[in-house]
């Protein structure tokens, strides 16, 4: 326990005297982030850009065939796929694609933490998007939008990274796995608010990392936080029968779910499941 007390006392002191090392962006998003923010970019440079990066360039044909922004035409290159998902939600998604490269580790018990991180942030985020596609079908002028809910859901649990990186440090923490995963229930939220800033991130994703599981915070109007909850209920994260019930007649209610039962439907399963196969 002494151990487990130390370690804890270490991450909130590195968090407060912001000394706790966070992971940085691939240098490829960087690229393309900075791209993206250039005035005189184009659609030709932004590709070259991405093409010098197999993944990315994948990841991005994947995005602009998948049922997002599926047209019905195929597209081959990475010039037809960036000029079909346009400058600017290309700064987001292809932070969001680059993701992946960060949730990795040569220790192999940070390392399965990791995977099992990655896959459950995977999972939220294909409902996240999939029940956002849908609601901007019925609601064309709301003012949110696919790609800041895609990078959104992607980041919203990204604090668990640092805590696993300094609990690799202190390996006797490994002897009991509910306290690794107590630290991350009760730090990664602020963890993950520091590497949003650090990443240069908007304020409204710190909000959202921050406050995406503090279900005291219910944004009156339709809010981002709204998608990843959802996504959360659907993959069992929120654990409370009535609170579950709460949200989702809350979402009725404000418009985002036709009904209670919506995401047991088979066209959204079928399109979570679409969604899915972008991120694998």
């Amino acid at each position: 326990m002494g151990t487990e007390n130390a370690l804890y006392t270490i991450l909130v002191e590195k968090i407060k005297q912001e000394s706790l090392i966070l992971p940085t962006l691939p240098e490829v998003a960087l690229r393309v982030r900075e791209a993206a923010d250039d005035p005189e970019i184009n659609l030709g440079q932004m590709s070259e850009i991405i093409s010098h990066d197999a993944a990315l360039s994948m990841g991005m044909l994947k995005v602009a065939n998948s049922a997002m922004l599926g047209r019905g035409i195929r597209v081959e290159t990475v010039n037809q796929a960036v000029t079909r998902i346009g400058l600017r939600q290309i700064k987001s998604i292809a932070t969001a694609m680059a993701l992946e490269q960060v949730f990795i580790s040569e220790n192999e018990i940070v390392s399965m933490y990791l995977k099992k991180s990655w896959s459950k942030t995977v999972d939220v985020a294909s409902v996240a998007i999939s029940l956002m596609t849908f609601y901007l079908k019925e609601n064309k002028h709301s003012p949110l939008m696919l790609e800041t809910v895609t990078l959104a859901a992607l980041i919203h649990s990204i604090g668990v990274l640092p805590i696993l990186t300094e609990a690799e440090n202190h390996p006797d923490v490994f002897a009991n796995p509910t306290f690794l995963q107590q630290a991350i229930i009760k730090l990664s939220s602020n963890v993950g608010a520091e590497v949003t800033k650090a990443w240069g991130l908007s304020e409204d994703f710190t909000d959202i990392v921050q406050n995406w599981s503090d279900l005291t915070i219910l944004p009156e109007e339709v809010h981002y936080l709204d998608f990843i909850r959802a996504g959360a209920i659907y993959h069992g994260i929120f654990k409370n029968e009535s609170t579950k019930e709460t949200l989702l007649k809350r979402y009725v209610a404000k418009g985002i779910l036709p009904d209670i039962n919506f995401m047991a439907n088979d066209e959204f399963t079928e399109m979570v499941s679409d969604v899915k196969t972008m991120f694998s």
